[in-house]
């Protein structure tokens, strides 16, 4: 992963893309100071973990924008959030998410919404990075509220 956003940079370079250029510039210092912070290289599940945190970044900065009538502003944010998904692995349906939350429900059998932090551990380890961790939690809390 790293190195395809390594490549990525030289190409964008090249080929005199700015945009493209821009947003790998900063996930790669996003990367980097990831790496300082851990003292060590990062692994692709934590490399897209960072890219996951930049969208989410994103996404919240363009809520933002919206509250301040910022077209200009909300356009440019969701190009750098197409470039950001190019990187992160293939989403899954809300029908794929909700089979998943069904299978996680049998096996922790969860009485309460007591029970929402055994469930959401279950779900990161087999959701992370492939759904919106924010609809995965209010699709948890929901079920748990109808028990």
């Amino acid at each position: 992963m790293r190195e395809r956003i390594l490549e990525d940079l030289k190409n964008a370079m090249k080929a005199q893309d700015k945009k493209t250029l821009s947003v790998i510039r900063m996930v790669k210092g996003a990367m980097q100071m990831e790496e300082l912070n851990k003292k060590a290289e990062l692994t692709d599940d934590e490399v897209i973990a960072v890219i996951a945190k930049q969208i989410k970044t994103r996404k919240e900065s363009i809520v933002e924008y919206e509250k301040g009538n910022r077209a200009d502003l909300i356009e440019a944010t969701q190009e750098e959030i197409e470039i950001l998904n190019k990187y992160m692995p293939e989403q899954l349906s809300e029908e794929e998410i909700n089979k998943v939350i069904d299978e996680i429900f049998e096996e922790v059998k969860p009485s309460s919404i007591k029970d929402m932090g055994k469930v959401m551990g279950l779900a990161n380890s087999k959701l992370k990075g492939k759904a919106d961790m924010g609809m995965v939690s209010s699709t948890i809390k929901e079920k748990l509220n109808n028990l």
